[in-house]
């Protein structure tokens, strides 16, 4: 009996442990899900692959300045008649074989080889600066869709303590309405009252749920049982303003990737137009073959052995050639035009890139002036609201208050509550995305 009773608590422990590591499994810090969505995103993984192609353009371009080797062999039959004398012909059959290794190297070619490997390298970094951009932008819209949670988790808590409100006060109506205080017809606006918060309680709910599921379906993560843990979104302060975005814009342009990658694709234009000259200097190129061939036929029995006819028929070749580019049908004249052009065009997208930079920056700046502006009246306004709604309720519970006046002041307090959240996620957020262009950690 004993055992049992151990087993049975044996077995009730290894199930609660169970539910509570799969419950933490399944609840997801702010770190957690930036760095899940770093690891697994589409987009980052085929970033991550574009850098491996590059790696292999690389190993290429080394390549180049590496002499090539072939070698190659080729067996000949040839059956047919054959004149073997003066008006006397014969069935013939031959055999023949040819051995060779030949090794060529480009000894100039305009610098194109080293201006390629140059612009290989480049590419390699334009591509991680471009894999860089791309985690910021993930990482911010995790953050984004992380606070949007529990913003409507907050929204979700005062819509339940509303109704939690309302149903006390339900009941506190009826006491009265049964004690002759109150007239009955208190009692149905205190139950449409309660009705109406019970719809909030749902539509909040849905919406927390909806960003719930917005959460995971970023992450590539499954809905079911999928949670967040909630962390205090601390009050906001002026103290957490940029008083200039001046350093914001200087660090910004200093060190965004956007900026780099456009100035990277002004480096590579340069290459790709020195790449195009190449073509009106004249290549040189060196190479050296080694040969040897045996001959066989049914018409002669002294032939030498197969190993002896290799050895007597061998033969080295040099060769150096000088290529001079006189007239390419304007191809080379066209190339390089084009090339300066897309010099010029990589110039005025770094403009750009700054432009844009620069007006992003300076209306998240705006943002966040407004949104710490809006939170202090909201805040201003909660205030106000809960005292007002703390009056009507003393009123109203001295009789002096009818209960549609009651219902007004509350509604105007649930709305100041809102606007206090909504305006306090509003203005961290704004401010995340000024962290965001300073380069600070966004999960801080």
């Amino acid at each position: 009996m004993k055992k049992n009773n151990m087993k049975q608590v044996v077995l009730v422990l290894a199930l609660v442990f169970s539910a509570f590591s799969f419950a933490q499994q399944n609840t997801w810090t702010l770190q957690a899900c930036v760095n899940h969505a770093l690891e697994n995103n589409i987009t980052v993984k085929q970033g991550q692959n574009t850098i491996l192609s590059n790696d292999q353009d690389i190993i290429a371009a080394k390549g180049q300045f590496l002499p090539s080797v072939s070698a190659s062999a080729s067996q000949g039959l040839s059956l047919g008649t054959s004149l073997v004398a003066e008006g006397l012909f014969a069935d013939r059959t031959s055999h023949s074989t040819n051995l060779g290794v030949s090794v060529s190297q480009t000894v100039f070619n305009g610098f194109r080889r080293l201006n390629v490997y140059k612009q290989s390298l480049l590419n390699k970094e334009t591509n991680e600066l471009t894999l860089n951009r791309i985690k910021d932008d993930i990482s911010l819209n995790v953050v984004n869709a992380y606070l949007n949670v529990l913003f409507n988790k907050e929204n979700l808590e005062i819509a339940n303590a509303q109704y939690a409100f309302s149903l006390k006060q339900l009941e506190q109506v009826k006491s009265l309405v049964d004690a002759g205080v109150q007239p009955k017809a208190n009692v149905f606006d205190s139950e449409a009252t309660l009705s109406r918060d019970a719809q909030q309680v749902t539509l909040a709910e849905n919406n927390f749920n909806l960003a719930l599921l917005t959460l995971s379906q970023l992450l590539q993560v499954p809905y079911n049982d999928f949670n967040v843990e909630y962390i205090e979104v601390n009050t906001p302060s002026e103290a957490l303003l940029y008083k200039d975005v001046n350093p914001v814009l200087n660090y910004a342009l200093e060190n965004r990737n956007e900026i780099k990658i456009a100035e990277k694709n002004i480096e590579s234009s340069k290459l790709n137009t020195e790449i195009s000259k190449s073509a009106y200097l004249p290549g040189v190129s060196l190479s050296y073959g080694f040969g040897a061939n045996a001959f066989y036929s049914n018409l002669s029995d002294n032939e030498a052995s197969f190993l002896d006819q290799i050895n007597n028929n061998k033969g080295h070749s040099f060769n150096l050639s000088i290529g001079i580019p006189i007239f390419s049908r304007f191809q080379t004249k066209t190339d390089v035009a084009k090339s300066r052009i897309q010099e010029e065009n990589s110039l005025l997208n770094l403009e750009q890139a700054k432009l844009d930079l620069e007006a992003n920056i300076q209306r998240a700046y705006t943002d966040a002036q407004a949104a710490f502006k809006a939170f202090d009246a909201a805040e201003k306004s909660l205030e106000s609201q809960t005292l007002a709604f703390n009056n009507s309720k003393e009123r109203y519970d001295i009789g002096v208050l009818t209960a549609f006046d009651l219902e007004q002041a509350r509604v105007q307090l649930i709305n100041a509550e809102s606007s206090l959240i909504n305006a306090k996620y509003d203005f961290v957020f704004k401010t995340k995305v000024l962290d965001f262009y300073m380069g600070k950690s966004l999960t801080n």
